[in-house]
């Protein structure tokens, strides 16, 4: 059972089908790499790719699920330096050269700091390289953007990301 949000219902729980369970906790793992990968996941718990599809669809759409998103590992991708950009863009203009830096295709994400942090730093951006030469191509990006102003911090480790678990093994249920 899973709580629903007060008022919505009478009865605060709602009970998903087995099925529903199924592709639930199989969604929140981690989805193949394959070309089809709804088939590969409908064929692990016994469903065609379209019931499984279907299912993700209308849990989907009573809010059940409420983002389905990708997480890149960038390091087992290739990409070897990966960097956060924290550039000094006077806030008038962020929106602007927030949208000239998504353009590169080696900026993964930006996103508008308020308030700017040590003063200055008003956005900041995921840069990912797979070869060494990240710094000069950095410079022609700050040419690019008008922006000499920016500071890059490099990431050491990466450390764990998953997704979030709210459905367990159905052979551990808690009481």
């Amino acid at each position: 059972m899973m709580p629903m949000e007060q008022g919505k219902r009478q009865n605060p729980y709602v009970v998903l089908t087995s099925e529903e369970a199924s592709v639930s906790r199989r969604l929140q793992g981690d989805i193949p790499l394959t070309e089809h990968p709804f088939a590969y996941i409908g064929k692990e718990i016994g469903m065609s790719e379209a019931a499984v599809l279907a299912i993700a669809a209308d849990l989907k759409k009573r809010g059940f699920i409420r983002k389905f998103g990708a997480i890149l590992r960038h390091r087992l991708a290739g990409y070897r330096h990966n960097l956060m950009v924290l550039w000094a863009v006077p806030e008038e203009r962020c929106a602007f050269v927030g949208e000239q830096l998504s353009g590169f295709s080696e900026i993964t994400h930006c996103y508008e700091r308020s308030p700017a942090f040590a003063g200055r730093y008003t956005l900041f951006s995921m840069a990912h390289f797979r070869k060494s030469g990240a710094n000069d191509r950095l410079r022609e990006i700050a040419a690019a953007v008008g922006i000499a102003d920016y500071l890059v911090l490099s990431s050491r480790e990466e450390f764990k990301k998953n997704s979030m678990e709210y459905f367990k093994d159905e052979s551990t249920r808690s009481i």
